[in-house]
């Protein structure tokens, strides 16, 4: 039985600590990020835990790079017929439609991307990925607005940018949040998830037991709705990679 969770970070790399009543430790890599979990006996030492993390670290990085390399969804050709999803919801692609400017619709269970005649592939990928950063963008202030009075902080701004490993990041030193186009795939509780927690290092910096606590003050499913993230495949992002944090 779990009594405790925690945040360290060891070598550069966010390490999620539960701690049970087992005799050993143990160390495991989850997709589709490469999210480091422990999970070590109750009175084990963050020492004990970071020496352990340091002494896999070799594994935890050919385990990473394989899930990031290997657990994305295939490669996307961007032709009618593929599945993509939008806020957590599946559709199939159709990419039939042409028109002098570029244009995305949803409608029934059919993601229409409308494009000028002769659009190639990393076209059609461009315009898509800009409309999903649109999307993002129009979602976030509106839960800014209500979490931000809630917790009692506020950013100086947010900005939308890949990240190969991060849904998020908060840059603390600026009050800017960073946001991963990919949230606009996945379900709005996820997304009001990564909003509260980037949020939430604007009261407490680190990922140990006091941000925890916070966490499950003002946001008590936030571990489900993590898991529900994690447990999401991160798009194909060939044509699309930029900034990283």
């Amino acid at each position: 039985m779990s009594t405790v969770n925690s945040y360290l970070t060891v070598a550069g790399l966010g390490v999620d600590v539960v701690y049970k009543d087992i005799k050993n430790l143990h160390i495991s890599v989850y997709p589709p990020v490469g999210r480091v979990r422990v999970a070590a006996p109750q009175r084990t030492t963050e020492d004990a835990i970071r020496l352990a993390v340091v002494q896999r670290l070799s594994w935890i990085k050919c385990q990473r790079e394989q899930l990031q390399n290997a657990d994305r969804q295939t490669e996307r050709r961007m032709v009618s017929g593929e599945t993509h999803y939008v806020w957590g919801q599946r559709y199939l692609l159709d990419v039939s439609r042409s028109s002098g400017a570029y244009g995305v619709e949803t409608k029934g269970n059919t993601l229409w991307l409308i494009t000028p005649p002769e659009t190639d592939a990393t076209g059609r990928f461009g315009a898509l990925d800009r409309w999903y950063r649109r999307e993002l963008k129009a979602a976030v202030p509106a839960l800014l607005e209500k979490w931000q009075p809630i917790l009692g902080v506020e950013a100086d701004r947010f900005v939308v940018r890949r990240m190969k490993t991060k849904w998020g990041t908060c840059v603390t030193a600026s009050r800017t949040i960073w946001l991963n186009p990919e949230l606009a795939k996945k379900a709005p509780r996820c997304l009001e998830y990564i909003v509260v927690h980037e949020l939430m290092h604007l009261l407490e910096r680190g990922h140990g037991e006091k941000f925890v606590a916070l966490m499950d003050r003002f946001l008590p499913d936030w571990r489900a709705r993590r898991d529900e993230l994690n447990e999401a495949p991160l798009g194909y992002q060939e044509w699309g990679e930029d900034e990283r944090a």
